[in-house]
């Protein structure tokens, strides 16, 4: 019997001998396969940093600044001039860069009255016109860009020696194109849809996902996240162009698309690109199965470092403290993608595969991971919008203000349902209950999906702190201009300049500006646009040159003032001044 069992187990014995060079030879060529594989994953990783590097060397130095806002013209908007100017000068908050051909000044008759290119000169835009142009009124148009990539157009008239009907500006239009302006918005959204999904399974995989699960459809998921990330990023680059210009969809030209790779925009958008690239290597392995530390941490670098591509193409980069807001924003973006991503994995994958024991282990670190997330995002957002708004008054007034107040009551009720999922793994009954896990994940995602629409149009509205600015040609709260005639210049004083009541003073003064005396003060206001005819101003001479009055506004508009000043039995001049009232 043992000699019989002997005998069967010979060969198995002989079998197994001949098999163990077959096995090593098999183990041997799967390690060299997993080095081959690292080698191709960091080669990749380098030559993907290489483009980051060269869109770094080619990025023009530009110092941060904030948006930029038109502070002041010369000659004033609205005034009347005894003569025709040599040049426009406009004056911006910051520095403005130039937008070809978006600059012009339009003469009484219809032609162009600007002579050449206007220079640029950090905050000065200086426009050379004819010296010698015609009696009139004179529009002056402008479109030029801001450090934070956002254009920022308007116009303004002004008057040489009496007005006069203002001209119609017939030259391509200086405003942006609708179409462009709600493409550059979905290609935002998709940036971010991106995003999630690709850091969500990209997480997941790395550090939760069990080992009997294929991992085949998370990645398929992460690939079309890269590919979304990606495809949104270079039609970012590519609306760009129209976007500053003010064209349609496809007016791209070479020069202009130079003009946007040149520019900090550009930059960050190929550093991003470039970075996707260096991290599709590593992120195949990574696909395939676990990865080794470096690997991780080199993986998990590449991608903070990609973060923060997204604040310096936007706001934050031309902040008031560029340096918290960037950081800010990138937190907050990485806290969203990783807090939505995980939430994609639970809802798509693992709340449908994983048993009971598996959801028993991953659900309360997940639920730990989600709270810091949620409260980093909570954290880095009210930061970021005590820096966006400046006064609470900003978050009624603005468009910014409004769509923050429409994303904080929506992140309101997501945090509602996050506790509710919360409870359920406290309670230890989500792994349980998937379903009503599910469930409540899918609401999550549900009401983001909605928090990303209004993200997406919150980083292309003005931040609040700009548009409540006091802003050249739309003053809110005050409105002060200097009015010029051949017998006197008139300061007019307007407060403040909206709706209802509202105080006037009026200063005269000789061409050498001293005090002029006045023996007789007349004043109307009138708003065509509304059909309200001309209405007299009662005004008290305070002294031989000041005189004050009151008056009540009733609607917003271009109101039209008049003033009659007569400076002696037989001397006078009438000047206007167009106000916009609020």
């Amino acid at each position: 019997m043992t000699a019989a069992v002997r005998r069967r187990r010979r060969p198995a014995a002989d079998r197994r001998g001949t098999d163990r060079p077959a096995a090593a030879d098999r183990r041997r060529a799967d390690r060299q396969a997993g080095a081959d594989r690292r080698w191709a994953a960091r080669l990749g990783t380098a030559a993907g940093l290489l483009v980051v590097l060269v869109a770094l060397l080619v990025a023009p130095a530009t110092p941060a600044s904030a948006h930029a806002v038109l502070v002041s013209t010369s000659p004033t908007a609205s005034a009347v001039v005894p003569g025709a100017p040599a040049e426009v000068v406009l004056t911006f908050s910051e520095g403005v860069r130039k937008v070809p051909g978006k600059i012009r000044v339009i003469a009484p008759d219809g032609s162009r009255a600007d002579r050449g290119e206007p220079t640029f000169k950090d905050t000065v835009v200086t426009i050379p016109v004819d010296p010698s142009g015609a009696r009139g009124t004179y529009l002056v148009s402008y479109r030029v860009i801001s450090a934070d990539s956002h254009p920022v157009s308007g116009a303004f008239t002004y008057s040489v020696g009496a007005p006069s009907t203002p001209p119609t500006d017939t030259g391509t239009d200086s405003r942006a194109n609708p179409v462009v302006e709600n493409a550059v918005k979905v290609a935002k959204y998709l940036g971010y849809l991106g995003l999630l999904l690709l850091v969500g399974p990209a997480l997941v995989l790395a550090l939760l996902w069990p080992r009997r699960l294929s991992r085949r459809g998370p990645a398929r998921l992460a690939w079309s996240g890269l590919g979304l990330l990606a495809v949104a990023t270079v039609a970012e680059l590519w609306l760009q162009v129209p976007y500053t210009a003010g064209g349609g969809l496809f007016a791209v030209t070479g020069s202009g698309f130079g003009d946007v790779l040149g520019s900090a925009y550009g930059t960050a958008h190929l550093v991003r690109l470039g970075l996707l690239a260096a991290a599709a290597f590593l992120l195949r392995p990574l696909f395939a199965g676990p990865v080794g530390r470096t690997d991780g941490i080199i993986l998990a670098i590449l991608g903070g470092a990609a973060l923060f591509t997204w604040p310096l193409a936007g706001h934050p980069a031309a902040s008031p403290v560029p340096a918290v807001s960037v950081v800010v924003d990138a937190v907050h973006l990485g806290s969203m993608a990783v807090w939505l991503g995980g939430l994609v994995m639970l809802a798509v994958f693992l709340l449908r595969r994983a048993d009971e024991r598996e959801l028993d282990a991953i659900l309360p670190i997940w639920s730990r991971w989600a709270a810091l997330a949620v409260a980093a995002l909570l954290l880095a957002g009210t930061v970021q919008g005590l820096i966006e708004v400046a006064t609470p008054q900003a978050l009624f007034d603005t468009t910014y203000g409004q769509l923050l107040l429409a994303k904080i009551a929506l992140f309101v009720l997501v945090i509602g349902v996050a506790a509710y999922s919360r409870s359920l793994v406290r309670r230890r009954t989500a792994a349980g209950r998937p379903g009503s896990m599910r469930r409540a994940v899918v609401a999550e995602l549900a009401i983001t999906a909605v928090v990303l629409g209004v993200t997406a149009n919150l980083v292309q509205t003005t931040p609040a702190r700009t548009e409540a600015a006091n802003v050249a040609g739309a003053p809110t709260g005050y409105f002060s201009t200097t009015l010029t005639s051949p017998l006197y210049s008139l300061q007019v004083e307007l407060d403040p300049a909206q709706r209802g009541n509202n105080s006037m003073h009026l200063y005269a003064y000789t061409s050498d500006n001293r005090p002029q005396p006045v023996q007789e003060w007349k004043a109307t206001a009138a708003l065509p646009s509304a059909g309200i005819e001309p209405i007299e101003i009662p005004l008290l001479p305070l002294t031989d040159n000041h005189a004050t009055g009151e008056i009540n506004l009733p609607a917003a508009g271009q109101w039209v003032f008049r003033f009659t000043v007569r400076t002696s039995d037989i001397d006078q001049a009438t000047v206007t001044a167009t106000v916009p009232i609020k």
